[in-house]
């Protein structure tokens, strides 16, 4: 049965955003149909791996999507995508909305716990997953996973370039086998798609198309206050967070626009897979980031544009110290999730003389709300994280909700058209992050008399891991399941790179013992991705606390950090 999607949208938003254009009432398909008709040019390019145009683009979708109807997809059903950065996550996305069905972006690093949860709460009917990747095999997980997931009916596999082939079996069929389904050509011995025989020869697609307003994409946050969250966005707000991209930095038709960051998150989705359908660009993608590779791709195909975490920036820096490719194509590098140390825009004005660095903040509720701009100084870049985008506003509050003055520290409250329509299945957490129309961020920051703000602190408990969000409460709820842990504090410490990572804090039981490699172990079993897992183990006599008996985390952050410097 289709998932049930309850919005905060009212008529009176829709008529707001609508009137002031910033949303257009377009779906990514729109899109890709219009530039199907313009223009001959590339869509996509994962190299090594081939390049398609827009015309290609077009029919592949909509192959996939007869594909979908074939296999039973109903409009509404959810689709999950838990691919790297490959150019199927493009036409799977697009073909799940032309078959009116919602895409629930999965990122690659998830393991069983993560995807038991998310695909569970999402309701997901059909899995797309690689068969291996980076030594993970998905389809095992899928069969350990599969008993608590009452609404999976089929799991597409893709193979990897360069690993061994996947041989279908129950509930699952290879890729190339799920397109020949759309003509009923299954081969003996495959799984039934979807168990419907539904025929494609005369699909009203003007009936399975979405609304500009309906839910379209579902991602998760990292579950920073306990279990992730769903975050839903429709078709409009979504897009609306892309659109001051191109007049703002210049990019049209047959711009070049790089993305290594994973689709499964808002900022890859954004700006890999819509931005370039948007301006009639060409993305250029790759599923694992790697500084050097990245050069080579920049000279082989003119990349101007890209996003990502300031790691990125670093690695690219110290790539173009020690290789020979051409980078004078590149024009923006745009850090997103920490803060842009000074030195790196001076080195990246040295070494990249073409390229200007700017940075820029959101959340996956609301996309990118704030950002600086090539034209903005060096000072604002490296001590900001940029004023509002577009019809976006933003104002730091005290506790009473009132408006601090400029200089003062206050809560980040936002609104506007890119915020999301809700957390799936939880309308009252929903109304509970609102104040009115503004979306309470859980950050602090303070706001200049320009209206660029510095973020300053968190409300919410999270590490920032290279831009990445580690889920604190989700970890230590983990952590606290281990026989010989008594109490447990995940704090971040200092990172020359990462900016920050984790550091697992313990209280160990009488008579046990624990080491950090049997905390690994300890997690690995439990199906937790890598990436969460802490980079330090210290184990604590006691936990500083306040006479009420809440652990002091800033005392253990303070004290982990000294003894980190030793």
């Amino acid at each position: 049965m289709p998932t049930t999607f309850d919005t905060r949208l009212t008529a009176e938003l829709i008529d707001q955003h609508t009137s002031t254009g910033a949303w257009e009432n377009r779906l990514l398909l729109d899109h890709l149909e219009e530039w199907a008709q313009k223009t001959p040019g590339t869509a996509v390019i994962h190299d090594p791996y081939g390049s398609h145009t827009y015309a290609q683009l077009h029919d592949d979708v909509d192959t996939c999507a007869r594909a979908f109807v074939a296999a039973g997809v109903q409009a509404g059903d959810v689709i999950g995508i838990q691919l790297p950065n490959w150019y199927e996550w493009v036409v799977i996305h697009l073909a799940a909305q032309k078959a009116g069905a919602v895409t629930n972006g999965l990122i690659p690093i998830y393991r069983d716990r993560e995807i038991g949860y998310m695909a569970k709460k999402a309701q997901v009917s059909v899995l797309v997953v690689p068969g291996t990747f980076r030594r993970f095999d998905y389809t095992a997980m899928i069969d350990r996973l599969r008993p608590n997931l009452p609404d999976l009916r089929l799991t597409v596999v893709l193979d990897a370039p360069g690993e061994e082939p996947f041989t279908a079996r129950d509930g699952f069929v290879r890729w190339d086998d799920f397109l020949a389904g759309t003509s009923g050509a299954v081969a003996e011995g495959d799984v039934e798609l979807g168990g419907s025989g539904t025929s494609t020869a005369d699909v009203d697609w003007a009936a399975r198309r979405p609304e500009p307003n309906d839910v379209g994409l579902i991602l998760f946050t990292s579950g920073t206050t306990g279990d992730p969250k769903g975050v839903m966005h429709t078709h409009n707000s979504v897009l609306s967070a892309a659109l001051p991209w191109p007049d703002g930095l210049g990019l049209g038709e047959g711009s070049v626009i790089h993305m290594a960051s994973t689709f499964g998150h808002l900022t890859g989705y954004m700006y890999g897979v819509c931005l370039p359908l948007l301006v009639g660009g060409t993305g250029v993608y790759q599923d694992v980031w790697d500084g050097e590779e990245f050069v080579r791709l920049v000279g082989e195909h003119g990349i101007q544009h890209t996003s990502g975490a300031t790691p990125f920036l670093h690695d690219l820096l110290e790539a173009a110290k020690t290789t020979s490719g051409d980078l004078s194509s590149l024009r923006h590098f745009c850090c997103m999730g920490a803060p842009i140390p000074r030195l790196m825009v001076h080195e990246a004005t040295q070494l990249i003389p073409s390229m200007s660095v700017f940075g820029g903040w959101g959340q996956t509720e609301c996309g990118l709300v704030t950002m600086t701009a090539p034209t903005d100084s060096a000072d604002k870049v490296t001590s900001t994280d940029g004023r509002a985008l577009g019809d976006m506003e933003v104002r730091t509050v005290d506790p009473l909700g009132e408006v601090v003055p400029a200089g003062t520290e206050g809560a980040v409250q936002v609104r506007g058209p890119f915020l999301f329509v809700g957390y799936l299945g939880e309308p009252d957490l929903t109304a509970e992050t609102f104040v009115g129309d503004w979306l309470d961020t859980g950050d602090l920051a303070i706001m200049d008399e320009d209206g660029f703000i510095r973020l300053s602190g968190r409300t919410k408990d999270i590490i920032i891991r290279g831009g990445e969000n580690i889920p604190v409460a989700y970890v230590e709820n983990v952590l606290y399941e281990h026989p010989a842990i008594e109490t447990v504090a995940v704090v971040g410490v200092p990172h020359p790179r990462l900016q920050e990572i984790a550091c697992a804090a313990v209280t160990v039981k009488a008579g046990q013992e624990l080491t950090f490699d049997g905390m690994k172990e300890f997690l690995e079993s439990k199906g937790v991705a890598k990436q969460y897992w802490p980079e330090e183990l210290r184990i604590l006599e006691e936990f500083p606390r306040t006479p009420s008996g809440k652990i002091q985390k800033f005392k253990i952050r303070d004290e982990v950090t000294s003894r980190t410097g030793e």
